[in-house]
Order: structure tokens, then C-alpha cells, then sequence
């Protein structure tokens, strides 16, 4: 694979994530480019920048489309061990660097949706996308500087970005390197195996634990009740006649606070 322009290399003091980045003007796929990266496990941590991509994608093959310019798009290429290599696992690794990165440049904090969203103030601000092959490819966007206007005029009224929810425009390049430095930090910490700090931080910014939930498995069955247990080794679920159902969180789709009327709910 040969873009056109050349990238440009930036070279991060880091351990794990960010040693070397590429930065493009345009890409068809940075996760697609990091993929192609993956026969040579030297390119462990690579990070493919994009300030646009013309065919990006997201959750369950949905298309990710934003101005150039106007987002951090990024994957990362990952080697991690067996027992990292969990999509559960790396997704929360991967939405709660952004949550801190959010944090680090508005003050603001962000919470997770599951599986795979980050939101701030209600609105869709961040995606990621883990694909599994010879090796891991962690694809995640960012929206930083669109305004409230411009989602509303492509009729996205669930969008967000940095931007629309500080009232001031951001660097995109110092907020890229804000998040490969989140990235790298927490990464580092789950490969000393301190899993916990991550699954804390997770359970907290889903914001699910002790509600009442719906939760939609991957079989398309929707099942309601109390979250009594939200970690990396199980979802459990305490419905109203008392009995209790656990899900692996990779066989969940989508678990959401519950509605009065749950045709409603956000798991449709």
C-alpha cells in the first residue's frame, strides 16, 4: 500500500504506543494501512494518523465520516499477550484514554456507552473499533472541532465534538498526541497486569452498575433488571422474578439504562 502524500514520521518518547507515528493527509482506512503493517511484529505500537479517510468505519460495518481536518483518526497496531487480546478488554483501555484525554483538554467528563462510544454532554464524540487478525488493530475517532451547526446540517443529532461542547476550537495535532500519551500510559499498566485500574475506570464511566438495565445479547434477545456485577469477567443481571442471568461482556450488544418503555430504549 502506497498513499500519496508521504506521511509524515513523528517519533514520541514512549514505551509502548506512539514510538513511531505516521501522519497522512488522506487515507482510504487507518485501520486498513495499520493492518498491513501486521507481518512484522516490529511495528508493535505503530500509530497511522489521518487528517481525513475516505472509506473509515465503525461498529458493525457503519461508515465513519467527518470533515477533513476536523477529527483524530487514528488505529494502533497491537501485539499484546493472550491474555490482553480480549475485545472487552481493549476497547475499555482504548474509550477510557479518550475519556482522559477529554478530561485533560475541556475538564469535562466524558462516559462510556456501550459497547464502543464515548460521549460528552449526551452527544457521540468518540468511536472505537478493535479487529482481531494476525494482529490487533485498534481503530479510534475523535470529533474535535465540528460545530453544533454542522451536525445538525448533515442531520446528526446525536454527534458531538470537543468543539460543540467547550465553545473553543482545539489544536488537532496537540490533542492527538494528548490521546497516543493516554494510550501508551494505560497500556502500559495492563501489560505489568494491573487490570484493575482499567476495569474501575470503565465501570464507572458506563454508569451501569446497581441500575436497572436493558441489555441486548447477541442473539438479539433483550433481557431487563438490576446490573448487580459489571466487570471484565461477567455482566450479571437480577431480573424482577429474581432470577439471575450472566453474559459475557463480548456476547453483549448493547446495555443501556432502562426506560420506562423499552421499545424505546437506546438498545434498538
Amino acid at each position: 500500500m502506497s498513499p500519496t502524500p508521504d506521511p509524515i514520521l513523528w517519533e514520541l518518547p514512549h514505551t509502548h504506543i506512539g514510538r513511531r507515528v505516521y501522519h497522512f493527509a488522506q487515507l482510504p482506512s487507518t485501520s486498513d494501512f495499520a493492518a498491513s503493517l501486521a507481518a512484522d511484529s516490529e511495528n508493535a505500537g505503530v500509530v497511522i494518523l489521518a487528517d481525513e479517510q475516505t472509506s473509515g468505519r465503525g461498529q458493525y460495518g457503519r461508515r465513519w465520516v467527518s470533515p477533513p481536518g476536523s477529527s483524530v483518526l487514528m488505529s494502533v497496531l497491537l501485539f499484546p499477550p493472550a491474555e490482553l487480546r480480549r475485545p472487552a478488554i481493549l476497547t475499555a483501555w482504548a474509550a477510557n484514554s479518550v475519556c482522559e484525554t477529554i478530561f485533560q483538554i475541556t475538564g469535562q467528563q466524558g462516559n462510556i456507552k456501550w459497547p464502543n462510544d464515548v460521549l460528552l454532554q449526551g452527544r457521540k464524540v468518540s468511536g472505537v473499533l478493535i479487529e482481531q487478525g494476525r494482529a490487533v488493530v485498534a481503530g479510534i475517532g475523535l470529533n474535535v472541532n465540528q460545530r453544533a451547526a454542522e451536525f445538525a446540517a448533515a442531520d446528526l443529532p446525536l454527534a458531538g465534538s470537543l468543539a460543540a461542547a467547550s465553545g473553543r476550537s482545539f489544536d488537532m495535532q496537540e490533542v492527538a498526541r494528548l490521546l497516543i500519551e493516554s494510550l501508551d500510559c494505560e497500556f502500559g499498566r495492563l501489560i505489568t497486569g494491573d487490570l484493575a485500574t482499567l476495569e474501575a475506570g470503565w465501570q464507572s464511566r458506563l454508569r451501569l452498575l446497581g441500575h436497572n438495565v436493558a441489555i441486548e445479547d447477541m442473539e438479539g434477545r433483550r433481557h431487563r433488571g438490576q446490573l448487580l456485577e459489571c466487570s471484565f469477567a461477567g455482566l450479571e443481571l437480577q431480573r424482577e422474578d429474581g432470577v439471575r442471568l450472566r453474559f459475557v461482556p463480548e456476547r453483549v450488544r448493547f446495555a443501556n439504562l432502562e426506560y420506562s418503555d423499552f421499545s424505546h430504549s437506546s438498545c434498538t
